[in-house]
């Protein structure tokens, strides 16, 4: 499993040239209420297993978390169902909001 950094993430969305990935967080609800990133698909972490069949595998998908820590056990997890390409977002949405929009909310 790969891990992508936040400011690679920003330019991988933001470059028109590529198809962009699919950003999966894995947070509850309540944690998106707080802060999210625009166009990302919201599918908690307790209900992978159950909802896998929304996803792509054949999508890039990078998978998010508060931190990373969730993130990467999905991530693993998606692998091991035979997801391709998968990536966890190294620091998670804390990371992005450090380090890329600091106007966002962090919690």
């Amino acid at each position: 499993m790969q891990q992508i950094s936040v400011t690679d993430l920003k330019s991988r969305l933001d470059d028109a040239r590529q198809t962009p990935p699919v950003v999966l967080d894995v947070r509850e609800g309540w944690e998106r209420e707080l802060c999210a990133l625009p166009g990302s698909v919201h599918i908690p972490m307790g209900q992978i297993m159950a909802r896998i069949a929304e996803l792509d595998r054949t999508a890039d998908l990078v998978v998010m978390c508060h931190h990373g820590g969730r993130s990467m056990q999905v991530a693993m997890y998606l692998e091991r169902q035979g997801f391709g390409a998968v990536s966890n977002l190294a620091g998670g949405i804390d990371a992005w909001a450090r380090q890329v929009d600091v106007s966002m909310a962090t919690y």
